[in-house]
């Protein structure tokens, strides 16, 4: 499975840890930065890891901040993304089995690293339930095709 990784200045150190608990367990890992801890504006980042994905150039993504919240807003201004902001396992299965999300956010100012990694790996290794859920996450999709300017 292929994977973006992508964070800005606040979430580069959990991004690392992520990236090496990723590459240690198999995945494919596309890492489109940052590589440092120089300030830069989320909202790049979150929309280029989301536009690889909304590509299906990987099969999913994982975006990393301070806090998740700027960079998944970020992730979810791009057409076809379904990017959950999860703080525990639960919410990452949650968000895997009823809203189908192609890609995960996560806070390095709000988790520890060792938490973070189980999310992932509960993110990773839960499918979407299909069924009622099915109809929910087309609903979400149509309102986006009502909502989202044609590009």
């Amino acid at each position: 499975m292929k994977i973006v990784l992508a964070c800005d200045h606040g979430g580069f150190e959990l991004k690392e840890a992520v990236k090496e608990h990723l590459i240690k367990n198999g995945y494919d890992v596309n890492d489109i930065g940052v590589y440092n801890t120089n300030s830069v504006d989320y909202p790049d980042y979150g929309k280029n890891a989301a536009e690889i994905v909304a590509k299906n150039e990987a099969d999913k993504g994982i975006v990393i901040c301070g806090t998740g919240i700027g960079i998944s807003l970020a992730a979810n201004k791009v057409k076809g993304i379904r990017c959950a902001l999860c703080t525990n396992e639960y919410m990452a299965k949650m968000s895997r089995m009823h809203n189908d999300a192609n890609m995960l956010a996560m806070g390095n100012r709000v988790i520890g690293h060792g938490v973070a990694l189980d999310i992932v790996d509960v993110w990773l290794s839960t499918a979407f339930e299909g069924g009622r859920h099915e109809v929910r996450v087309k609903k979400l999709m149509e309102i986006e095709k009502n909502y989202k300017e044609e590009e």
